[in-house]
Formats: C-alpha cells, sequence, structure tokens
C-alpha cells in the first residue's frame, strides 16, 4: 500500500497585524491635528445652532437698535464675516478629507494584504482536510477489505 503524506505544517511567516490607525495617529503633524479638529467643529450641529443664533441676534440688534447700527442693512460686515469664515474652513476641510483619504487608501491596501495572507491560511487547512480525506479513505478501505 502507499503511502500517504500530511502536507507540512503551515508556517506563519508574517508580521502580525498592526492597528493602523494608532500609527496614522501617532504620525499626524499638529496642523492634521488642527484641520481635523476644524472639520470636526464645523460639521456639527452644534455649530450650527450657535452660528445660527449669533446671525439671527446680529440681524435683530442691528435692526432695532436706536443710536448706532454698527452694520446696517443688508449687513455687509456680517457678510465679509461669513466670507471669510467659508474662505478658510473650505480649504482647512479639504485637508482633513486629503488626510481621511490617503488613511483609507493605505488600509485599503493592509485589508489587501490580510486578505492574502488569509487566503494562505485558508488554502493550508484545504489542502490538510484533503489529505485527511484521502487518509480516510484508505482506512475505510482497509476496514472494509478485513471485514
Amino acid at each position: 500500500m502507499k503511502k500517504i503524506h500530511f502536507p507540512p505544517p503551515f508556517r506563519h511567516n508574517h508580521p502580525p497585524i498592526k492597528n493602523l490607525n494608532d500609527i496614522i495617529d501617532e504620525r499626524m503633524t499638529r496642523g492634521q491635528r488642527m484641520a481635523d479638529m476644524v472639520a470636526r467643529t464645523v460639521g456639527s450641529w452644534r455649530f450650527i445652532i450657535i452660528q445660527s443664533i449669533l446671525i439671527a441676534c446680529w440681524a435683530a440688534l442691528n435692526m432695532v437698535a436706536y443710536i448706532r447700527h454698527w452694520d446696517p442693512y443688508p449687513f455687509i460686515l456680517l457678510n465679509l464675516f461669513l466670507s471669510l469664515q467659508a474662505a478658510y474652513t473650505a480649504p482647512i476641510i479639504m485637508m482633513s478629507q486629503n488626510r481621511l483619504a490617503e488613511k483609507d487608501r493605505i488600509e485599503a491596501h493592509n485589508d489587501y494584504l490580510l486578505n492574502v495572507k488569509s487566503e494562505q491560511e485558508i488554502q493550508a487547512v484545504l489542502d490538510h482536510l484533503n489529505s485527511q480525506c484521502v487518509m480516510l479513505d484508505k482506512i475505510l478501505e482497509k476496514i472494509t477489505v478485513s471485514e
């Protein structure tokens, strides 16, 4: 009878998986942290509500002021402030989005590497299971012949 050999044990020769979020967060510059903070703040309901209240108060105070209107209707000074805010906020948010897109690309590549490792391990398990099936068939054949 032909001797059956099991495949050699699978060698895990890959480095352990690292948490990329921690690595990327450690490497962030002060400017990147600031951009993320601005994007988080400006993109919140709290900011929108506070800004809406301030704009409403600005308009109300300028409309009912008896002595001095510091920004009479059509609120050109308020428009200037809001334009400046938009002019600076948009590029800062884009910086944050670009960094997040780069982080997503790194995570996608890490997922690909993890999938390749998983595929190798699954193939090793399947090879081992196939060898077990062949061995069981041989054992079953031997048992049925000797009965």
